[in-house]
């Protein structure tokens, strides 16, 4: 074994040893679900705001709208959190923020500026997001959650 590759090695397992625990795993997966938890929370502290939001983007009946949005996720984020059924809290909330992202952040059909700039941004960020989601569900799936 070269030096290089026993170094590799060892830093390898001490960050193993690190990021591997439950707090980190804890912590990670609250950090990946924090929109999906925050989003909710002020929906339900201004439902009228959240009701405007549904109108903005042609969801009627928007307090229906509203409603289903917050208990999913809610709901999803704790499967993945909880690690009850982790790898289907994973995927719903992958494909939700896929279809979100296409309603909310239509950057093609923006004048270019900054507006636009930001808006592409935030679409690729999203597909981002939604990634990860993805491979939580796989290591989830193939690894089984711990």
């Amino acid at each position: 074994m070269t030096y290089h590759s026993s170094n590799t090695n060892r830093l390898k397992t001490a960050l193993a040893g690190v990021i591997a625990t439950p707090a980190v795993r804890t912590v990670s997966l609250l950090a990946l679900c924090a929109a999906y938890i925050q989003g909710p929370l002020t929906k339900i502290v201004d439902f009228n705001g959240a009701m405007g939001e549904m109108d903005h983007f042609g969801l009627h009946p928007a307090a229906v709208f509203a409603v289903i949005v917050i208990v999913f996720e809610l709901t999803a984020s704790a499967m993945v959190i909880s690690g009850f059924l982790r790898w289907a809290g994973a995927l719903a909330l992958a494909g939700f923020t896929i279809v979100a992202t296409l309603i909310a952040l239509r950057f093609w059909e923006m004048a270019p500026g900054m507006d636009r700039m930001m808006a592409t941004n935030a679409f690729f960020e999203h597909l981002g997001l939604a990634g990860a989601f993805v491979f939580v569900a796989a290591f989830d799936l193939t690894k089984g959650a711990k």
